[in-house]
């Protein structure tokens, strides 16, 4: 499996675009959310969506989701199928009542069965996606009382979407096999709703070898070299997932 960063920028950074990537795979395409920037990104990448096999989604922040409208339209009436959409159980009913209803909804188009084939997801769970993608959901922490979840990946991949750090979690994974882990991170503290680069500095250094950040903001570049053995993801590299 290889993974392609549509963007590595935080919700409110203006030089990278939306935390949003593309999981490769057999020749199929997943992607893995879709906000606000995923349409243009795809673009500037010489794609468009119709390229996409799968949605799968990891909360609904519009930086994750708010792309999706476009998306639902032009699968529905420019490409005329149902793409598979990948999402945890719990987040279906908001992401359809608070987030796409107001937008998507005409006639009988009244629900998100209307623009896509909805796949439940259960916490902790193993699922397949794609072929050679299988997806395990964690819910992590990220705003109180709203559900978000981060994907454990072929058993080897952890990609945090949005999380406060858990030094828990990430030493449980490194312990079950979990050798490439891309981890969202606040440069600068508190941490509030994310995992800041102090904090993953405490981390032993076996963990933080397999870490690459992601979800960062403008000032990025300032901290290069500043991050030890930890490295930060390139929107639009291709990186291999063993």
């Amino acid at each position: 499996m290889n993974i392609q960063m549509l963007g590595t920028g935080s919700a409110f950074a203006k030089q990278y675009y939306n935390n949003n990537a593309l999981l490769h795979a057999h020749g199929q395409t997943v992607l893995l959310d879709c906000g606000i920037t995923a349409p243009l990104a795809l673009h500037r990448l010489g794609k468009s969506f119709s390229e996409i096999d799968a949605l799968l989604i990891s909360h609904i922040h519009a930086d994750h989701v708010g792309g999706m409208e476009e998306f639902a339209f032009q699968m529905k009436f420019v490409h005329k199928r149902k793409v598979p959409l990948y999402i945890p159980a719990p987040l279906i009913e908001p992401l359809w009542e608070t987030t796409l209803k107001g937008g998507l909804m005409q006639e009988e188009l009244t629900s998100l069965d209307a623009y896509f084939e909805v796949h439940p997801l259960q916490e902790g769970e193993r699922a397949f996606i794609s072929p050679g993608i299988e997806v395990t959901p964690i819910r992590t922490k990220h705003i109180p009382n709203k559900a978000s979840y981060s994907f454990f990946i072929n058993d080897t991949f952890f990609y945090s979407a949005d999380m406060k750090f858990d030094a828990g979690l990430l030493n449980q994974l490194v312990e079950q096999g979990c050798t490439k882990i891309f981890h969202d991170c606040q440069l600068k503290p508190p941490g509030a709703v994310h995992a800041t680069l102090d904090q993953l500095l405490t981390l032993p250094a076996s963990i933080q070898e397999r870490i690459w950040l992601m979800h960062y903001d403008d000032t990025m570049p300032q901290y290069r070299g500043r991050t030890g053995p930890m490295q930060f993801v390139e929107q639009h590299k291709v990186y291999s997932i063993d």
